[in-house]
């Protein structure tokens, strides 16, 4: 098999520096073999940070892009290549390595914010199944996996069987190693892909799943691993050979030193863990650059076993280091380069992965023996003696058959150079020749008694149906007669009882109004009741489409107002109407073409036929080319090009919209999720800053002014606050769990030593709300 030996690419990304960021000095030199990127550690930062007081440092990268480079250049010049010789057969990884928020998963999975953001991951798709579709000559399956490794442990992100709530609800991923020390993931389920809507598809599931698995404390793309798989295998029909290969895309977890993070408890092992797992796969990385280490410690952690291929193993892989260049982060980019140099070292031997289909195999090597069997007996000229058996004889039978039915002259009746099957064959032939005339008259004659029994039987049938439908037919003719007696009847009695009818109306009017009042009340009640007795979810409950509270709904109103995602979702809107508006277009257009197109090909229709009369009239002349016929056929060809390109247009603009309906989705979902988050604190702040307002049995002394202006809030609270969630968040459970239901007592944090004993949750949220906008105001004063 082909192998292609090359050390691992290495590639820099320089992420934007926010308005308010201090820029960190750095320079990019784009010289020749390899450009490298110089960072100056400022004065004040080389003390104390970093020993022996240096103060730049070079490193060399096969490119670097700096702060404005666009996603589109990254993906032709970094996975372009890769996703080629996956096609090739051969395996490739792409892995972001850096701390957290420089830009890892906006690299590998894109920004939710416009189109143009895809990352790598949906223009990989994009691009491979967009190959697919022109290559031909091969059949091919696409299967994808998603899995994220969370403090050592393998989760699931495709499971089609259930949305999660907690990390702990998608299914565990284990290891396994057979004897050959190859890795399979046990319980993580691959999911086949036919085209790139689907594959989009999985991928939105499995980001979904990862973004509501995540706690609040902390964003799960920091804090784990995440490994979207794109197997690919192909065949040449009636090859015996198939290529597998697969495409692992990485987004590594942030890499930053725990010292730096500030935090203590859950957190801390969840920091040790990721950061053991990096400093794992560092280790890893060092004993492969040192030329004669034997042990290379893969097992040491998940992570480090899944990529054991990828690292000095059978693929071409790629690493991006994201860089955060403002000041405070300069000192993190520099471990970040500097473990990109060790990757750089690393030599991977890729070698192109065929295996042989053994059931094509099989059937080959029996066709082979068969003839060599043939040529055999040709050439010893002995002839084997044994009987044909039973299966030869027929085979045998159905070869004359079909030669005696061949009308083609030329076709002749091969059945090897077998003496024993030769002699059956003429003596089958002279028994086909002689066979009496009479044996087709019998055959005959027994063939027509068997149609005349057949007929007979569905005569039989017909009878027994005609019978069944005539004994349905009186049994309704009974029922109508008996209707008809009833309705008689009813009227006779109504005539007798007409006089008393009016006293009846009267009461009857009377019995209604009592029996419409009661009933609203009840339902109140009965409303009042069923409520309470839905376990309550946080916030947006999903079975019951439960409604916020009041105090709680104008929170999220104003928390929207000032929610940069909302402006987010606003654009989209705007831009998906007016995809869908380029669409419609579109279709008329292509509408338009396609009649132009008939209409043209009708003129030339007509045209041939006048050509032809005329032909016929006067025969003398001779027919020439007509010009007429040529320009409708040029008219032709240049409608084609237009209805191609505009439809090629109409093609990339469907892909566009349903990706922009999946962001639009996501950034919902965020923007529910931020605010629960955001919801609980405030709750929490509330509770330390009014310990005693609180704990007063009646709160509603408090703020009267706020309760009453929540009260009207009703009438203009937005469709939008009471929309369903797609799920329940376990995190907010930690914290107050909100609800809008004043019968239900407030959740208690699991463990907490802090409740807040309000009367009810409504009173709760107003009240937290009025502490926020005092609050607020107070910022804004000292502002």
């Amino acid at each position: 098999a082909a192998m292609v030996k090359e050390t691992i690419r290495v590639y820099a990304r320089v992420k934007p520096l926010c308005r308010r960021q201090q820029a960190g000095s750095y320079s990019v030199d784009n010289e020749e073999p390899l450009p490298s990127l110089e960072i100056t550690v400022p004065r004040d930062l080389a003390d104390g940070f970093i020993n022996n007081k240096r103060e730049s440092y070079k490193f060399k990268f096969q490119k670097i892009f700096d702060q404005e480079a666009k996603q589109d250049v990254l993906f032709d010049s970094i996975a372009k290549p890769v996703a080629e010789c996956v096609l090739a057969g051969y395996n490739g990884t792409i892995f972001a390595y850096g701390q957290t928020g420089s830009g890892k998963t906006f690299t590998i999975t894109g920004g939710a914010e416009r189109y143009s953001d895809r990352g790598i991951i949906p223009r990989t798709l994009s691009y491979i199944f967009d190959q697919l579709q022109k290559d031909s000559s091969k059949v091919y399956t696409t299967h994808v996996s998603y899995l994220e490794i969370y403090n050592e442990c393998g989760y699931d992100l495709l499971d089609p069987r259930h949305e999660a709530a907690r990390m702990e609800d998608l299914p565990k991923v284990t290891i396994m190693e057979d004897s050959d020390q190859n890795i399979h993931l046990k319980n993580l389920s691959l999911q086949q892909a036919t085209n790139e809507e689907e594959a989009l598809n999985l991928l939105f599931l499995g980001d979904t799943n990862r973004m509501i698995a995540e706690t609040p404390m902390n964003q799960a793309s920091s804090r784990s691993h995440c490994i979207f798989t794109i197997h690919i295998s192909s065949k040449e029909p009636g090859s015996a050979t198939i290529r597998r290969s697969k495409l692992h895309l990485v987004d590594l977890a942030g890499s930053e030193r725990v010292g730096k993070t500030g935090i203590g408890g859950h957190l801390l092992t969840e920091a040790k863990y990721i950061n053991l797992s990096l400093h794992y796969l560092e280790q890893v990385i060092i004993a492969l650059a040192e030329k004669n280490r034997s042990h290379i410690p893969y097992r040491n952690s998940m992570m480090t076993s899944v990529l054991r291929d990828s690292l000095g193993g059978n693929c071409m892989t790629t690493m991006i280091a994201t860089l955060a260049m403002d000041k405070r982060n300069i000192d993190e980019s520099i471990s970040t380069c500097r473990f990109a140099q060790r990757v750089a070292l690393i030599k991977n031997e890729a070698v192109l992965n065929e295996e042989i289909d053994p059931r094509l195999v099989i059937v080959q090597l029996k066709n082979e023996i068969q003839d060599l069997k043939d040529e055999l007996a040709l050439v010893t000229g002995k002839q084997r003696t044994s009987k044909l058996s039973q299966e030869e004889l027929l085979q045998l039978d159905e070869l004359i058959e079909t030669f005696l039915k061949d009308s083609d002259p030329d076709s002749c009746l091969d059945v090897g150079a077998d003496m024993r099957k030769i002699k059956y064959c003429f003596v089958h032939m002279k028994q086909i020749i002689n066979r009496p005339v009479t044996s087709d008259i019998k055959q005959e004659i027994s063939e027509q008694k068997a149609s005349n029994k057949e007929s007979e039987e569905e005569l039989e049938k017909l009878k027994g149906l005609l019978q069944q439908r005539d004994n349905e037919i009186n049994i309704l003719v009974t029922m109508l007669k008996q209707e008809k007696k009833k309705v008689r009847d009813t009227l006779f009695q109504l005539d007798a009882t007409s006089a008393g009818s009016t006293v009846l109306e009267k009461s009857l009017s009377v019995s209604l109004e009592k029996s419409q009042s009661p009933p609203r009340c009840f339902s109140l009640k009965e409303a009042k009741g069923f409520s309470s007795s839905i376990p309550r979810l946080p916030l947006f409950s999903r079975e019951t489409g439960g409604k916020m509270s009041l105090g709680c709904q104008e929170a999220f109103e104003v928390f929207k107002r000032d929610h940069a995602d909302s402006i987010t979702i606003e654009d989209n809107k705007q831009l998906l109407k007016q995809r869908f508006d380029e669409a419609k277009c579109l279709g008329e257009k292509l509408n338009e073409a396609r009649n132009k197109i008939n209409h043209l090909k009708g003129k030339i229709i007509q045209r041939q036929i006048q050509r032809a009369a005329l032909a016929v009239s006067n025969p003398s002349e001779k027919l020439t080319s007509d010009p007429v016929e040529e320009n409708l056929r040029m008219q032709i060809e240049e409608e084609k090009k237009s209805y191609k390109t505009v439809y090629s247009r109409f093609k990339g603009l469907k892909v566009e919209i349903e990706h922009l309906q999946l962001l639009m989705e996501k950034v919902k979902m965020k923007l529910q999720k931020d605010f629960e988050v955001w919801w609980s604190e405030e709750a929490k702040k509330f509770q330390q800053e009014k310990p005693e307002m609180v704990t007063s049995p009646n709160t509603g002394t408090v703020y009267p002014r706020f309760i009453r202006s929540s009260q009207h809030l009703s009438t203009n609270s937005s469709s939008d606050t009471s929309r369903d969630s797609p799920y329940e968040d376990p995190a907010v459970k930690n914290y107050l769990t909100t609800s809008s239901d004043p019968t239900s007592k407030t959740r208690a944090p699991p463990g907490s030593s802090t409740s807040i004993p309000l009367t009810g949750d409504s009173q709760a949220d107003a009240d937290i709300l009025a502490f926020i906008k005092a609050r607020q105001n107070i910022l804004q004063k000292k502002g």
